[in-house]
């Protein structure tokens, strides 16, 4: 197939229909019309107001997540927007199906209307950049220069997002470290299209900064001090916020997700294929098999998930694994690659590892050499030699990688995510198992296919 006959497919697959159009338009104004309704009933200064994919229409087909913003004016203080942006959040999903209190900068309400997530968010009325005080601020703000910039390329959004989704390199959360929705707004508005992000994916990166507020010239001194910062964090992509010249949108992009769209992009220029955007899953394989295929071993941590926030857990277990990795290669074992996750309240860490077990050389302190106890001690170790009148030997043992654990947890020896201490000092150490819950993980991981580019 060549370039525009696999848009001609995907598109269908990616643009809303008008069925689904009309419920998600009818879903916003009975949202909007709660919020209003429930935002007069408590006397409150708010404004509503939708940001997000759905209010740009951006989304893709099947994807319904909303983001409902509560502007409260700016001479708000700080901790009365948390309080009473967490009452009204409170009082409006009281309304809808069912609802959670979830946290990230504040206390936001995580509701669920007919069948569709809905995020109901705290933050200031923002008129421009100057005006931010929380990190959701200029959510409104993006809305707007989406709005004003993208001029009809919607689908274009939508076949950047739907190709990054396959090849696994969307979402701006920091355990991902891909693109976002925005950031694949603007390269849209930036760039044209799809094919010319692709086809500039080089010249991209190349470039380093992209400046679509043109705030070098506007704001120089602070979008120089940026672009400083970011250069030196070693940023794969430097794209100046056009609503913020403090701000990096593609902070979070990683050089590992950055690569993969790198070789993808190339790949589906040179031999374009549905697969890039709606890929087959994979035949799952045995992990134990895997396991005697490469003559290696799997250690899993498992444990009590703590109450907190992916974008807060798995940056923990990242740095867990991590400081698992390097504590054990001190210790002789070496730590070929990890993994990290959670699920049904569980959450685990997983070591691919050379060796279960080390040798290890002891010095065993004996009796006086004159006495009967000498003879005894000499006649039973290998190597013995003296100090003064004391004898000595040398003692070889073999130690488990539990036991090895074990201590270099209790000394506090592992460098571990700050609220995930208590949880993996209590974690069940698995040696060469893990649960069926883990079994794809597990094969996943000793395979590589997780991260392969060339599958």
């Amino acid at each position: 197939m060549d370039v525009e006959a696999v848009i001609e497919e995907v598109l269908p697959r990616v643009r809303p229909t008008e069925e689904e159009r009309a419920f998600v338009e009818g879903l916003m104004k009975e949202l909007e019309k709660l919020a209003v309704e429930t935002i007069v009933e408590l006397d409150l200064e708010v404004k509503p107001y939708f940001v997000g994919s759905l209010a740009k229409d951006t989304y893709l087909a099947g994807d319904h997540d909303i983001d409902l913003f509560l502007a409260f004016p700016l001479k708000t203080p700080l901790e009365e927007l948390r309080k009473k942006g967490l009452e009204l959040g409170r009082a409006i999903a009281k309304r809808l199906d069912s609802y959670e209190i979830a946290y990230a900068e504040h206390p936001y309400v995580r509701a669920y209307y007919r069948g569709v997530k809905v995020d109901i968010v705290p933050c200031y009325d923002v008129k421009s950049w100057r005006d931010v005080r929380t990190a959701v601020d200029r959510s409104i703000l993006h809305n707007r220069w989406v709005l004003e910039n993208l001029g009809g390329r919607n689908d274009e959004v939508r076949l950047l997002k739907r190709f990054l989704k396959g090849i696994k390199a969307y979402g701006s959360e920091i355990y991902v470290r891909g693109f976002s929705g925005y950031l694949a707004e603007i390269l849209v508005i930036k760039y044209g299209s799809f094919l010319e992000v692709l086809q500039k994916e080089d010249f991209i990166l190349r470039q380093k900064v992209i400046d679509p507020g043109n705030w070098l010239k506007r704001e120089p001194e602070i979008a120089m001090k940026t672009v400083k910062r970011e250069a030196e964090e070693d940023r794969p992509l430097i794209v100046i916020d056009p609503v913020d010249p403090r701000r990096n949108v593609a902070a979070n992009l990683g050089w590992e997700r950055y690569g993969v769209f790198h070789f993808k992009a190339h790949q589906f220029l040179e031999a374009p294929s549905l697969s890039f955007f709606f890929p087959e899953e994979k035949a799952g394989g045995s992990y134990l098999e895997e396991l005697r295929r490469k003559g290696t071993h799997m250690v899993t941590l498992l444990f009590e998930k703590p109450n907190l926030v992916d974008d807060v857990l798995m940056p923990q277990l990242e740095r867990s694994a991590r400081g698992f990795e390097r504590a054990l290669q001190r210790e002789g074992f070496r730590v070929l690659e990890w993994n990290v996750g959670h699920f049904r309240g569980k959450a685990f860490i997983m070591l691919e590892v050379d060796r279960l077990e080390r040798e290890k050389v002891r010095i065993k302190p004996g009796p006086e050499f004159f006495t009967e106890r000498g003879w005894d001690f000499y006649r039973k170790n290998e190597r013995v030699w003296l100090r003064g009148k004391r004898l000595y030997a040398e003692k070889r043992v073999k130690e488990g990688i539990v036991d090895v654990i074990s201590e270099l947890l209790s000394k506090n020896q592992i460098s571990l995510g700050k609220n995930l201490r208590k949880h993996v000092g209590d974690a069940d150490v698995l040696l060469d198992y893990v649960p069926e819950e883990l079994e794809e993980e597990a094969y996943l991981l000793l395979n590589r296919e997780k991260w392969n580019l060339k599958r």
